[in-house]
């Protein structure tokens, strides 16, 4: 397989595990850096062996010898950037949410038909063996008919001065956590007939902007009549990313669906018994660029493309109608 050469919008915490060691591990070329400081963009180069810094995102989105864009800017960023990016003939492997809200998600799907190129919304969790094998206990019969799917996202995000707290950015914890869940949720829904419908939801907000939710609990329901509910919290006191079917002959327990080189644990009990499977020896990262890898090499099948983060961004917006919270706002450059 030819190696990516990729440029970096941005120099984000989560690149280095998002990106910087699944690119070394399977042979891709960092290319290019751009961020809002230079002195870090130059720092982030030289630590993670990039090859040139630039002085601004376009100028990524311009180099010749980048043919994909990775885009782990503050959410309220990745639309307008992603729609550059396409829009110049460049793959995309965006951050997610890969949009704002679904006005500008469907915006990103249009410049990714008119394109020619290949987009991916980077739910890595989906490719790795441990969510695979979730898909297949939902719809294998294995634990009886799902009946319901209890999916909790959380941790304590302490700095209330990250931009995941912030509204004009796309902000709150149904846009980070919460999209996960889901997703999570979307995913196993094939099962259940496809994609659910919001029943309800309901917003703890931050004390200081109501916009912004601190936690958001959802209910949906799938069209088998199945239901699912989520929380989406910034004030656990410890991370929980925990995945439970409850089918009608028994149940299917992932202990770290989203991180599950934390912990790749699913536990199964059937007939009163219980065992523990562990699934996968890489990281949920470096599955995903192996995924997208081989999708912009020849098509191969991916969860996450511009349609799929659509109907995403639609039940967002549906969750955060239903809180009675206005939809993060839409942004250009």
């Amino acid at each position: 397989m030819t190696p990516l050469r990729i440029g970096i919008l941005g120099a984000a915490r989560i690149t280095p595990d998002a990106l910087v060691i699944p690119a070394g591990l399977l042979g891709h070329e960092l290319v290019a850096i751009a961020a809002r400081d230079q002195r870090r963009a130059e720092a982030f180069a030289a630590e993670h062996r990039v090859a040139r810094v630039h002085e601004s995102y376009q100028d990524v989105i311009d180099d010749p010898d980048v043919d994909v864009v990775y885009n782990p800017l503050p959410n309220g960023l990745h639309g307008p950037w992603n729609i550059r990016a396409l829009q110049a003939g460049k793959h995309v492997l965006s951050e997610k949410p890969s949009a704002s809200n679904a006005t500008e998600a469907r915006a990103v799907a249009k410049a990714h038909q008119a394109s020619g190129v290949r987009f991916m919304e980077a739910f890595h969790y989906r490719y790795h063996p441990v969510m695979k094998r979730m898909v297949d206990i939902a719809g294998s019969g294995e634990i009886g008919e799902i009946e319901h799917v209890e999916v909790v996202m959380g941790f304590p995000l302490d700095n209330l001065l990250d931009p995941r707290w912030d509204f004009d950015l796309a902000g709150g914890a149904l846009m980070d956590v919460g999209c996960y869940a889901l997703h999570g949720i979307r995913s196993v829904g094939v099962a259940m007939g496809g994609e659910p419908t919001v029943t309800d939801a309901k917003a703890v907000l931050r004390d200081d902007d109501p916009r912004v939710d601190s936690e958001l609990f959802g209910d949906v329901v799938y069209p088998s009549g199945a239901s699912a509910h989520f929380r989406s919290s910034f004030v656990l006191p410890e991370m929980t990313f925990t995945m439970h079917l409850r089918g009608t002959t028994g149940e299917a327990l992932a202990h770290n669906f989203v991180l599950p080189s934390l912990d790749n644990r699913i536990t199964v009990v059937t007939a009163g018994n219980s065992t523990t499977e562990r699934y996968g020896d890489q990281t949920s990262y470096t599955y995903q660029l192996d995924a997208f890898a081989a999708h912009v090499a020849d098509g191969a099948e991916i969860y996450s493309d511009s349609h799929d983060a659509l109907i995403q961004s639609e039940l967002m917006d549906a969750c955060y109608e239903a809180a009675g919270l206005p939809l993060r706002p839409t942004n250009t450059i």
